[in-house]
C-alpha cells in the first residue's frame, strides 16, 4: 500500500466537515461457523490481524496487573487473548463472549497454545451478570466495542465494568474510530483484499461502518472516570481510524522477561507483518502515544512502513 495514498486519505478525513451516519453491525453475535472460522483464521500467526494484536498487546501491558485477575470483553476466538496470556503467565484471564460457537473456537485456540491461565465464560459485556462487584483487577477489549448496537449500550457496558473493577484496576480498550468518507473505508478494506477471505473482507467493512465516534466511545469510560479513575484516550494521527483508552496500574505485570518475550514475538513475524506493526505504531506515535519500551531497540523504533489497515472484529 502506498504511504502517500494513506496520508492523503487521512488528510481528507481531517478536512472533511460533518460526520458519517453509523451503520450498526447486522448481527450482535457472530455465531455462523463459517464466519467464526474465517475470523479465527485472520488472527492466526500468519493472518492479517496478527500484527495488530501484537501492537495492542504491547500497549496493554501497562494496564495488566501483576498476579491479578483480568476480564476480556468479547474475547472472540481468543487470538488476542492468547497473545496476552502467553506474555503474562502470572495473570489470570477471563474471556467473555456471547457466542457459543466463538467460545468453542476459543477453546481450540487456547489448547493449541497450551495456555492454562485463561477461563472462558459465555455472557454479555453490557451486564456482566454472574460477576461479583469489585472482582477484577483489570479489563481489556480489542476491536469489539463496535459490535454493540447503540451508544446507550456503551454506557451500560461502562457502568457494568465500573461495578466489577477493584479500585486502581487497569483499563485497556481499543477499537476503530468512525471515519467520515466512504472512499476511505473502501481504501482500507480493499488494500489487501487478495490476502483476505471474502467473509473477512465483508466483516471488516461492517466493522468500519459500525465504528463509534470518539465522543461516543468515551461513554464507556465515563462511569470509570466518575469513580476517580483517570482513563486517557489516544487516537491515530490526523484521523481516528483507531482509538485506545487506557489506565495504567501501579504494579504492571510487564518486566524484563516480558519485554524479552515481546521482542522475540516481534522477531518471529514476517517482514510484512513487522512493517504493519511499525506502521500502526508510527500512526499512534504521531498522535501522541509513545512506542512501548518493550519494543524499543527491537527495530520497532525505526520509523518505516505504512499504517496497518487490515483489522476487523
Amino acid at each position: 500500500m502506498s504511504a502517500l495514498a494513506m496520508m492523503m486519505h487521512m488528510l481528507m478525513e481531517r478536512l472533511t466537515p460533518g460526520d458519517r451516519a453509523r451503520v450498526p453491525e447486522p448481527d450482535l453475535i457472530m455465531d455462523a461457523p463459517e464466519q467464526v472460522a474465517a475470523f479465527a483464521h485472520s488472527g492466526d500467526r500468519d493472518g492479517p490481524l496478527a500484527p495488530i494484536y501484537l501492537y495492542l498487546a504491547t500497549q496493554a501491558a501497562s494496564a495488566i496487573p501483576q498476579g491479578g485477575r483480568v476480564l476480556d470483553l468479547a474475547c472472540g476466538p481468543c487470538n488476542q487473548l492468547a497473545v496476552l496470556a502467553a506474555l503474562h503467565p502470572d495473570t489470570e484471564f477471563v474471556g467473555l463472549d456471547l457466542s457459543a460457537t466463538m467460545l468453542e473456537q476459543a477453546r481450540a485456540t487456547l489448547e493449541r497454545a497450551k495456555l492454562r491461565n485463561v477461563t472462558l465464560v459465555q455472557g454479555d459485556m453490557r451486564t456482566l451478570s454472574g460477576f461479583a462487584d469489585h472482582s477484577f483487577d483489570g479489563v481489556f477489549s480489542t476491536l469489539s466495542l463496535h459490535h454493540l448496537p447503540t451508544p446507550a449500550d456503551l454506557g451500560q457496558t461502562g457502568r457494568s465494568v465500573a461495578r466489577v473493577l477493584r479500585p486502581g484496576a487497569g483499563v485497556f480498550l481499543a477499537d476503530f474510530g468512525r471515519l467520515k468518507r466512504p472512499a476511505t473505508l473502501r481504501f482500507l478494506v480493499q488494500d489487501r483484499e487478495n490476502e483476505q477471505t471474502p467473509l473477512f473482507t465483508q466483516d471488516y467493512m461492517n466493522s468500519l461502518q459500525a465504528a463509534f465516534s470518539l465522543s461516543e466511545l468515551r461513554q464507556v469510560i465515563q462511569p470509570l472516570m466518575a469513580t476517580g479513575a483517570q482513563v486517557q484516550d489516544h487516537t491515530t494521527a490526523l484521523a481516528p481510524f483507531m482509538v485506545i483508552m487506557r489506565r495504567a496500574v501501579a504494579t504492571p505485570s510487564s518486566n524484563g522477561a516480558w519485554a524479552q518475550a515481546t521482542r522475540a514475538a516481534f522477531a518471529t513475524l514476517s517482514d510484512s507483518h513487522q512493517r504493519d506493526v511499525l506502521a500502526l505504531a508510527n500512526w499512534f506515535q504521531a498522535g501522541g502515544l509513545p512506542l512501548p519500551l518493550s519494543l524499543q531497540r527491537s527495530g520497532m523504533d525505526q520509523p518505516r512502513g505504512n499504517p496497518s489497515t487490515n483489522a476487523s472484529n
